[in-house]
């Protein structure tokens, strides 16, 4: 968005922040400066690993939780960041840039007025430091309280006057007070001051559309686009303003280009629907409305177009269903109870169709005699047309056009997977004082044939390695068939080797010859369920859990002739496990998946929250917890689970976050 209060930017002040005593030792000097190299080079992962280390020698350190938090902020998760700068300010309460970058994230979370509580803290702290009014601006503009936020850039601008951003962000203001002679003005000044940026020439184009001055907005957008080639908003612009020049074949590319980059994009989709319908391609834009409406079961435009649309393709009872839905969104819809009308008297429904009449008529008047009130719904005025393209309802450039991207994608997100021991190069680099340490777990592994380690994700081992490995195994079977240990060995490198029956009958022997040996159930839940995911995928039927384009989650299976798969036997193994080792984490983690995968989400969260609690630091166990507490839409919970996750190594956590944990 406009708000140009980007860390990286930020990021130039804070050179001059020199370590204080506690920063005497050497090596946390290294850690320290280390840190904030990486996130100048924004390596920002490798950066929350470096303070993560820095915290661990001194937990009293609030740059380092200062710094991570920056870390955390540029990786999207504000929760995570939140929590570092309240660290920081919990041990040094008159730090300046913590209650400045917590407020910014305050913003960036929609808690305005935590936002502008922290802001005056820091303005009380350091009235001549500049940055902060351009912040509070920007908090300011995004809470809608334009006058306050206009003097602000004023002030800013009278110290800083060659900062493009601020008059980009107070033409902004500007705008919403319905000066565009300033609002242009501000926006020439961004341009002169910096004419390599497309976001100038973007914000003054919308002013010449609105002037409908359209060659000369298609002029800017022409030159935002050779700046920025694959500048996905200016697309958009640039298609609205060619629609109003009614180049539909135009405004058709320009759309398909912003969906070649961001096809869940649901007012890209809407608008390409209205165009495809005013051309006649009424397949294509049936298909276009069908997505938004799944994308956003309340966009009343969508059903209401939608049933324009099987009104010409004749299709009345899709049409009645459309108009129905239009309704029980706005039920003041006066213009979906003529249209209703319509379709009741074309399907026969004459006194229903009366009805609907004089139902809009009713709207109709109770509309004009309310025209002074600004609440009153707007749907109910039949003089408005309600099949124009959309704009974006606000003039502050790209970030809201990113964020509308953004909170519209169709992604699946998998749960990490459960942990078995299998044989490969461990990879394990956690710290001494967070590696899980289980006695038994070590005993075992001691004194197997074959190297074996705990893992989640399946190590890479050469094919030739395993199949040499299963050879010897064999070979050393055949001499004694009586070793347990080698079955399970067997059972291992079957598995490895994609021999998933074979691996089963492995482990059955094991376990027959050894029935209180919790290792091997733990492998065999683990095949089991592998199986089971192996033929869904075979069969096209992935049981995955999903976050969809509308920010909600479900466990969905993708069919083509649906089965059901009983996950009931892994369980039964892992909790036989449990009974034979209560202590150990990981079978928790492990039932976590197996409930969550048979859809008992709150048996899967318990079972994630005891794995926590026996090993506080087991990141898989935050990360799917965290997606599940998603889909049951406790949101802030899941999305702090996922912050953890990511502050413990998990670096899909980031993306989970940027997708589906910032608030707008």
């Amino acid at each position: 968005m406009a708000q140009r209060t980007r860390l990286h930017i930020l990021l130039l002040i804070l050179v001059f922040i020199t370590p204080g005593k506690a920063l005497a030792q050497y090596d946390k000097q290294q850690f320290f400066y280390r840190g904030q190299q990486l996130l100048f080079e924004g390596r920002y992962q490798q950066a929350i690993d470096n303070f993560n280390k820095l915290i661990q020698l001194d937990p009293e350190l609030h740059e380092a939780y200062f710094f991570r938090g920056i870390g955390k902020y540029n990786l999207g998760d504000f929760l995570g960041a939140r929590t570092d700068f309240d660290k920081a300010l919990a041990i040094h309460p008159i730090f300046t840039l913590a209650y400045h970058y917590r407020a910014i994230t305050h913003s960036r979370l929609g808690d305005y007025e935590k936002a502008l509580a922290d802001l005056q803290e820091a303005i009380d702290l350091r009235p001549g430091y500049n940055g902060l009014y351009f912040s509070r601006g920007v908090t300011y503009l995004l809470s809608q309280q334009f006058k306050l936020a206009e003097q602000d850039f004023n002030r800013f601008i009278r110290h800083e006057p060659r900062v493009s951003e601020a008059y980009l962000n107070r033409g902004a203001c500007y705008l919403y007070l319905k000066d565009t002679v300033k609002a242009l003005h501000d926006y020439d000044t961004a341009i002169l001051l910096n004419k390599f940026d497309p976001e100038g020439y973007i914000r003054r184009s919308r002013v010449y559309a609105m002037q409908e001055n359209y060659a000369a907005a298609l002029e800017d957008l022409n030159q935002a686009l050779s700046l920025e080639p694959d500048n996905s908003f200016a697309y958009f612009n640039r298609a609205l303003i060619r629609f109003n020049q009614n180049d539909l074949t135009g405004a058709l590319q320009d759309l398909e280009r912003v969906l070649e980059e961001d096809p869940g994009n649901a007012l890209t989709l809407y608008n390409r629907a209205l165009i495809r319908t005013q051309i006649g391609d009424y397949n294509n834009a049936l298909s276009d409305y069908d997505r938004v409406i799944s994308i956003n079961p309340g966009n009343v435009l969508a059903y209401y177009n939608r049933a324009a649309l099987f009104i010409q393709m004749e299709r009345y009872g899709d049409a009645l269903r459309d108009y129905d839905k239009a309704i029980e969104l706005y039920p003041d819809f006066a213009n979906a109870y003529m249209n209703r009308s319509y379709v009741k008297n074309r399907m026969g429904l004459f006194a229903a169709a009366e009805v609907d009449y004089k139902t809009a008529q009713s709207k109709v008047n109770q509309y004009k005699s309310q025209l002074g009130d600004s609440t009153y719904s707007a749907f109910a005025d039949t003089t408005q047309r309600f099949d124009r393209l959309l704009a974006l309802d606000a003039d502050f450039a790209r970030k809201d056009f990113d964020n509308e991207l953004l909170q519209y994608r169709d992604v699946d997100i998998r749960l990490k997977p459960l942990f078995k021991l299998l044989t490969g190069t461990s990879g394990n680099l956690i710290a001494l004082e967070r590696r899980y340490y289980y006695e038994e777990l070590e005993k075992f592994l001691l004194k197997q044939s074959v190297p074996v380690y705990l893992f989640s994700e399946e190590p890479v081992v050469d094919p030739n390695q395993l199949s040499f490995l299963r050879e010897q195994v064999r070979s050393l079977l055949q001499q004694s068939d009586d070793s347990p240990d080698l079955y399970f060995i067997s059972g291992i490198l079957d598995f490895q080797s994609k021999l998933f029956n074979a691996s089963l009958l492995s482990y059955n022997q094991a376990i027959s010859r050894d029935p209180d040996n919790v290792f091997y159930y733990i492998n065999r839940a683990a095949l089991q369920s592998e199986m089971i995911e192996f033929i869904s995928s075979m069969e096209s039927n992935v049981q995955i859990l999903t976050l969809d384009e509308s920010g909600t989650t479900r466990t969905r299976v993708q069919e083509q002739g649906r089965r059901e798969y009983d996950y009931s036997g892994a369980i039964d193994d892992l909790e036989k496990a449990a009974m034979l080792a209560p202590d150990f984490a990981h079978i928790y983690y492990n039932l976590g998946n197996l409930y969550c995968l048979s859809g008992d989400f709150p048996k899967s969260i318990g079972n994630y929250t005891r794995s926590i609690e026996l090993y506080p630091y087991l990141a898989e166990a935050y990360y799917n917890r965290g997606l599940i507490q998603i889909y049951l839409k406790d949101k802030e919970k899941g999305c702090m689970d996922i912050s953890t996750a990511g502050e413990l190594g998990i670096k899909d956590a980031y993306s989970v976050i940027k997708k589906f944990c910032v608030t707008e």
